[in-house]
């Protein structure tokens, strides 16, 4: 059965099932017969069977969040957020474009909390922020230059066909 990727667990669903489990149980019902109604594996029935027996109805119920705690607070992402709108021209840099090593910095300089740069991406996307690009085009570009390279220049590095080449001297066929 197991959670399809990408799918987010309902915990009460979860408890639900359980429970309803736990009532079937009581009632007699043997195991492999609670699993097919309510949808588990008969291993997951007789673990909660074990622990129905060890607590009671109690022992069933849900166990919170599923994985490690969260490193951040909803207050830390806030003052992450108010960060990332102030620019990285706030902590010192000299261009306007979010970097991972920037965010991880940011990251850092607010909460505390040291992240590799590959995974500041995760909290960005958290927050709903996403890729940039710079708006702006460099100060130094010659549009000139860059005009008149794409017309001469190009044309004539650009790769072309090549032309039928004359047989190989190796060739297997016969004249």
């Amino acid at each position: 059965m197991g959670n399809p990727a990408g799918v987010r667990r309902d915990f009460e669903k979860l408890e639900q099932r359980r429970l309803e489990a736990a009532d079937l149980l009581r009632q007699g019902v043997h195991q492999a017969e609670v699993a097919r109604r309510v949808g588990v594996h008969r291993q997951s029935v007789g673990r909660w069977a074990e622990e129905l027996k060890r607590g009671g109805r109690r022992a069933l119920r849900k166990a919170g969040r599923a994985g490690r705690p969260p490193r951040l607070r909803p207050e830390d992402l806030r003052r992450i957020e108010k960060g990332l709108k102030r620019g990285p021209e706030g902590l010192g840099y000299e261009t306007g474009l979010w970097t991972s090593w920037r965010v991880a910095h940011l990251i850092e300089q607010e909460c505390g909390v040291k992240y590799h740069p590959s995974q500041a991406w995760r909290i960005l996307r958290q927050l709903g922020w996403s890729c940039q690009r710079p708006v702006e085009r460099a100060w130094e570009r010659e549009e000139e230059k860059i005009r008149r390279g794409k017309q001469k220049r190009w044309p004539e590095i650009k790769k072309k066909p090549k032309k039928r080449a004359e047989r190989s001297s190796s060739s297997t066929k016969a004249d």
